[in-house]
C-alpha cells in the first residue's frame, strides 16, 4: 500500500530555480529532493512515511514526448488500473510504491532483502517545459525512457531525449530502460520492434514494449530498472574507500578532470 502523501503549493519565492541537488557520500548518487518549480507556484510533497518503514528511497524519472503514455504507465504500476483520460502532464509529478528487492548471493539462492521506497516521477514532454524537466535529471537515480510505438516521430526523438539525459544525469552513463508504450494498438503499430531493439543494443540499454491499458510487462520494467539502480549501488558499497587506496590510486583519482561526470560504479 502505498504511503500517503501530503501536497501544498505556495509562492515562488526563487524564481523558478531549478531545486538544489547534494550528492551523499556513496558514490555519486544524489540525495532526495521533493520540490518542484513550475507556472510561478512551488509544489512540496511531504511523505508521511517515517525512516523506519523502508531501507531504501529510489527515485526513478519518465522522460519522453508528450502522449506516449508516461503518466498511465506510472498508474498502471503503481494501482493496477489503466485511465485512458488522464490530462497532459504539465511540470511535474509523482506517484510512489513501496516494494520489496531481493540480492541474490553468489550461489544462487536468495540474499539480503531490503524495503524500497520509490518515487517515481513524471515528466512533462512539451518542449516549452524542457528547462524543467532536465533540472531533475541529476537528482534521479534511474530512467525510463520512453516512447509511442504507435508514433514513428516519437521514437525518432528518444536520440534527443537520450542526449539531454547524457548532458543532465548525474553521471555519462545512468542506469536506463528503454520502453515502447502501446504495444496492444498493434494495427496502429509504426515502430518495429527490430528498429527499437538495434537502437537499444547502440544504446547498450535493456529494451521492453508495453501496455498501459493492459499491463502487459510494465512491472518487469521498473523490476528491471530498479535491480539495475540496485546492483550499482551495491557495487559502489563494496569499493575500497580512500584510505584503504594505496598512494598511486589516490594520485590518479586527484588528477582526474573536474569536468568529467563519470558514474561512481
Amino acid at each position: 500500500m502505498s504511503p500517503s502523501v501530503q501536497q501544498s503549493a505556495y509562492d515562488c519565492l526563487v524564481g523558478h530555480e531549478p531545486p538544489m541537488v547534494t550528492l551523499c557520500s556513496l558514490g555519486n548518487y544524489p540525495s532526495f529532493t521533493c520540490d518542484a518549480h513550475c507556472r510561478g507556484q512551488r509544489l512540496r510533497a511531504v511523505s508521511t512515511m517515517t525512516d523506519g518503514d523502508y531501507d531504501y528511497l529510489i527515485k526513478l524519472l519518465t522522460l519522453g514526448d508528450s502522449g506516449v503514455g508516461k503518466t498511465t504507465f506510472l498508474y498502471r504500476y503503481t494501482d493496477n488500473k489503466f485511465n485512458p483520460k488522464f490530462i497532459t502532464t504539465v511540470g511535474i509529478d509523482f506517484r510512489e510504491k513501496r516494494v520489496v528487492y531481493s540480492t541474490n548471493s553468489p550461489n544462487g539462492s536468495r540474499g539480503k532483502t531490503f524495503k524500497v521506497h520509490l518515487q517515481l516521477w513524471d515528466t512533462a514532454g512539451q518542449e516549452r517545459f524542457r528547462s524543467l524537466t532536465t533540472a531533475f535529471f541529476r537528482d534521479a537515480m534511474g530512467f525510463l525512457l520512453m516512447f509511442d510505438l504507435t508514433s514513428q516521430q516519437s521514437f525518432l526523438n528518444v536520440r534527443n531525449w537520450m542526449s539531454q539525459l547524457q548532458a543532465n544525469a548525474y553521471c555519462e552513463n545512468p542506469d536506463i530502460v528503454l520502453v515502447g508504450n502501446k504495444a496492444d494498438l498493434a494495427d496502429q503499430r509504426e515502430v518495429q520492434e527490430r528498429q527499437a531493439k538495434e537502437l537499444a543494443e547502440r544504446y547498450g540499454i535493456p529494451y521492453f514494449e508495453t501496455s498501459a491499458a493492459t499491463g502487459v510487462q510494465v512491472d518487469r520494467v521498473v523490476v528491471t530498472l530498479l535491480d539495475l539502480v540496485m546492483k550499482r549501488m551495491e557495487q559502489c558499497v563494496e569499493k575500497p574507500t580512500p584510505d584503504t587506496q594505496n598512494a598511486a590510486s589516490t594520485t590518479q583519482l586527484d588528477s582526474a578532470p573536474a569536468s568529467q561526470k563519470k558514474c561512481a560504479c
